[in-house]
């Protein structure tokens, strides 16, 4: 990563973000030990910055990212996004940030319906949350789309019309 002015403050900063995971055996479901699927991360990420993580299968990539979403409860370690303790805040409030954050999959046909056209995938969150509908809807999902590089006439086809590339891009 590069490094960035001193005075500029991260928009995401991970500080030995730990994601233990507990093992129970037994008829009693005892716990007799962990696993330890991210273990001491640390990063930071400033504006204009695109981070990537990458390893083998099972490093712990994805936990880390759900970690970072609060979808897992974190064993140790802090999470600040912009400037916001993720750890502290209340499931309203959380609800409220949600939507500024997201992780984008590898594989990301997983992500989308394939019963859904891609425009109305990608207008789904905006009708969800009442941001747009009708022709204010359309219109966003085009700007949408134009802005991954994909026309607006591309709304109408579904994932499996697209390549790899397209559908990180549509997610």
């Amino acid at each position: 990563m590069l490094d960035a002015a001193p005075s500029k403050k991260p928009l995401v900063e991970v500080r030995n973000l730990k994601m233990h995971f507990p093992i129970y055996a037994g008829l009693l479901r005892r716990r007799v030990g962990e696993v330890k699927a991210v273990d001491g991360v640390s990063f930071d990420v400033f504006e204009g910055e695109t981070l990537g993580l990458v390893g083998e299968s099972g490093c712990g990539k994805s936990t880390c990212g759900r970690a970072l979403l609060r979808l897992y409860e974190v064993t140790d370690g802090s999470i600040t996004i912009d400037g916001v303790d993720i750890a502290a805040l209340s499931n309203n409030a959380l609800r409220e940030k949600r939507p500024t954050m997201q992780m984008v999959f590898q594989d990301p046909v997983t992500s989308l319906n394939p019963r859904m056209s891609v425009g109305a995938a990608v207008g789904e969150p905006l009708l969800v949350r009442g941001l747009a509908s009708g022709a204010a809807l359309r219109a966003r999902v085009s700007e949408l789309l134009e802005e991954v590089g994909l026309r607006p006439e591309h709304a109408q086809r579904y994932p499996h019309q697209f390549s790899g590339g397209q559908r990180q891009r549509i997610v």
